[in-house]
Formats: structure tokens, sequence, C-alpha cells
């Protein structure tokens, strides 16, 4: 999914870039101010140019309060995919024009199921579902391998989404079971090549049907040894009726060909309690899991008591297992503050775009953290500023004291150009983004 291959012909450029297709989204004279639509120009070596470039360099201060975010303009130099120059604006220099927009990180979907989608195809809503998780299988057995049958293509369909909200990154759930085998997994792979230029993966083989439940279990060994990340899981108990059997088998496949963790729990009962607990056991015997073990969604923390809340959060810390929430709302608050208190490291991601599990993705995920700062109340210019970590994988430009840690010299080149003052603005009014950059690449 990744790629060193960072340099472009200067045809690839035209083709691939969204600056060469209609909407030329940085700005109407980009094919005059840019040097790289110039014959013997320095694209071909991988090599950007911006200028007038918003960045962050600090908070202003109102009797101890942050009231506000301090930027600048910028001239910035990007070859083989780095950063290699930050430096005081120069407005006549020939490079690309940012017209000012702010520079942020790229986002990243931390929690997407690319492999199997609606998206690119006719709309189709969720149909009246019966049966549970269970009746859901029955269901995806039906339907998969209509699915399958042009689910590259659609995955393509479905990055092109992401890159246009600003995201370059994604980790995708990848159903691994007895219907798909293992061609789902194949056909995303074989989308992510196609795209690899602007945009980057980890997978997860994902057990949809459950381990036991449909006997997966060869097909998730098999997949382990492939280009994967993460062994996935799904409700061990209300699917495969046996907690420690699950997390045990997860555990060692893990291990064993040295992957990751990310287990789908959406179990709110004493279950998913007793499947949090035993996963903190397990990794902590375990210690090359730690930071590297995640449980997605994770409801039971949302129908805890305070107390039980605040045990958990810490002991999740203390095994740095990660929460990827996708922020559900109702009578699902999950404690996100609670969790950031005890240093839990939390992601989130758009989950279905539009599949027969939900139609509601936007594909945005700023609109993911815009929507945890009004749950949790973080209104302020500090707060929100802060709220962007959940967007980016946990990078600002901006440490809590207001001193610029984003982007240095040898950063990777990866960043969205948002139409923004600062980036509490960009939280709370989910601006828009005009132009996204992968590893040195206009893709956006």
């Amino acid at each position: 999914m990744k790629t060193s291959d960072n340099t472009l012909s200067r045809k690839d450029f035209i083709r691939n870039s969204a600056l060469a297709m209609a909407g030329l989204t940085l700005i109407p004279s980009i094919m005059t101010a840019s040097p790289f639509f110039e014959e013997k120009n320095s694209l071909a070596k991988g090599k950007l140019s911006l200028k007038n470039v918003r960045l962050e360099t600090g908070f202003t201060y109102d009797e101890g309060e942050v009231a506000s975010t301090k930027t600048d303009l910028f001239y910035i130099e990007i070859e083989n995919g780095k950063i290699t120059k930050i430096a005081p604006n120069q407005p006549n220099s020939k490079a690309i024009d940012a017209k000012g927009l702010l520079m942020l990180p790229a986002f990243k979907d931390m929690h997407i199921h690319l492999d199997k989608t609606f998206y690119g195809d006719h709309w189709q809503a969720v149909r009246k579902r019966t049966g549970g998780v269970k009746g859901m299988i029955e269901l995806e057995k039906k339907i998969l391998p209509e699915m399958l049958k042009n689910s590259t293509s659609k995955a393509e369909k479905m990055i092109e989404l992401l890159q246009s909200k600003g995201t370059s990154f994604a980790r995708s759930h990848v159903n691994i079971e007895p219907t798909s085998k293992l061609q789902s997994l194949k056909n995303l792979q074989k989308a992510l090549d196609n795209k690899k230029k602007g945009f980057g993966a980890e997978l997860v083989a994902f057990p949809q049907h459950g381990v036991f439940y449909t006997d997966s279990v060869p097909y998730l060994k098999e997949a382990a040894t492939m280009d994967i990340d993460f062994i996935g899981g799904v409700d061990p108990f209300n699917i495969d009726g046996d907690i420690e059997k699950v997390v045990d088998f997860t555990v060692q496949l893990a291990l064993d060909n040295k992957k990751g963790i990310d287990i789908h729990l959406h179990e709110t009962a004493d279950s998913g309690l007793k499947t949090v607990e035993y996963l903190i056991k397990k990794v902590n015997e375990n210690p090359a899991l730690k930071g590297k073990t995640y449980l997605s969604h994770c409801f039971i923390l949302a129908k805890l008591e305070a107390a039980k809340q605040e045990e958990i959060a810490e002991k999740l810390g203390e095994a740095q297992i990660g929460i990827v929430s996708t922020i559900p709302f109702g009578r699902m608050i999950m404690p996100i503050p609670t969790l950031y208190k005890h240093n839990v490291t939390v992601l989130t991601g758009n989950d279905s775009i539009v599949d027969h599990w939900n139609t509601f993705g936007t594909g945005s995920v700023l609109q993911k953290a815009n929507l945890m700062a009004q749950l949790y109340g973080y209104s302020t210019e500090l707060m929100l500023s802060r709220s962007l970590k959940l967007a980016t994988g946990n990078i600002l430009p901006l440490d809590d004291k207001g001193t610029q840690q984003w982007p240095k010299s040898g950063d990777q080149a990866d960043f969205v150009l948002i139409d923004a003052s600062c980036s509490a603005e960009a939280v709370s009014r989910i601006s828009e983004v005009k132009s996204l950059v992968h590893q040195g690449n206009v893709v956006f």
C-alpha cells in the first residue's frame, strides 16, 4: 500500500492531478503561476514549491486564556515526498500560489470498510434488519458475491471521495470469511495499488462473520501471511459465544505474524466489559502488542458508570490499547474526555459511507472532529484547535503551549490546504478542503 516511488512524469502528473482538471482547485492562474507546467522544470524530480501558504505560529492570550491563533504566510519547498524548506514568504517567487489557504496535516480515516460499499453504484438505502448481527451475516452471505464483482472500482471511487474531503490515509477493515474467502482482500489491494501515488492505507483482516461461527480460521491464517497490518475481530461473545477462545486465537495469530489487533466491539452487556478486560490482560501478558492493539466502537464504555469508566480508561492507557470511535450520539455518548485524560489513543473514521449497514457517511473526518467538539463542549479556541487531532491521527500544528511543532523540514509532505483562518475555525465550520497533497503529489 505504501510506495517509495514519489517521482511522476509530466504526463502522469497532468493525468493524476486535480489541478489539471476542471476546477483547478488551488487557483485559476495556476497554469502560469506554477513552474511545473514548463517543459524543463523539476517536476520529474518530484519537486514542488508553494508561496502564500498560511501556517499557524502560536496563540494570543487574554487574561491567561487562549483568545486566538496567530498565523503567517510562508514559502514551502517539497522534494521526493518530503518537506525540504519552510521559509519566510516569497510572494514574487515562481511557485504555486496557495492564496493564503491554511495548511494542515492531511486527514486520516482510521476505521472504514473500503472493500464493501454501494458508493459509486446505484443508490440503496438500508433494508429492514432482522436477527441482529447474525441476521446481517446471513444477508452478507447472499449479497457479497454480487458486490465483489465491481468492488475494486467502487473502492477507488470511495478513495476519491475521501481525498476530496482531505483524507490521504485510511485503516480499512476487509472481510475475511468463507463467502468472500480472500477475494475481497485481493480486490481492495488492486484498488489501493491503482491509487498508491495519492493514498496510503493499512488493512485489517476482518472476520465479519465470526472467527468460529462460520469457520473463518483457515482464511484468517492465510490472510495473516499476506500484506495486511492488523488481525480483526467482532463481538466474540455475541457471535462466537466464547470470549477467551476468540481473543486467544486473535492474539496468537497477531503475535505469530507480527501484526497488530483491531477488534470491533459493539456489545454493551457484561460480555462487552469482560471482552475489554480480557484483552487488557492478554496485551499486558504480551507487551509486543502494546501500542499495536485497538478496540473499534467499544460501545460498552458509554454504558459504564463514571467511576468504572475512569478505571477502564486508566487500564487501557497503561496497556496502550487505543479506541477507534465513530463518535456515536443519542444514548451512546463515548467517554472521550476520560480516555484523553488517561492518555488513551483515540482515533476516528467514517466506518460505512453507504452500504447495507449504514448510509450516512460523508467521507469527512473533519466532520467527526466537529461532532466531538459539539458533544463535549470543546468550544473555546484552544479546545477547538485540540479537536483537530481527531481528524489528523493526533498530529497538531501547535502544541498545547502554542509552540509550532508541524510542519518541520523533513516531514512527509502530506497536507491539506483549507479555506480557514486557523484549525479552530476549520473544526468549528467544517471548512472546505481546497487541495490535498500526499507524499508530495497533488492529488486533489
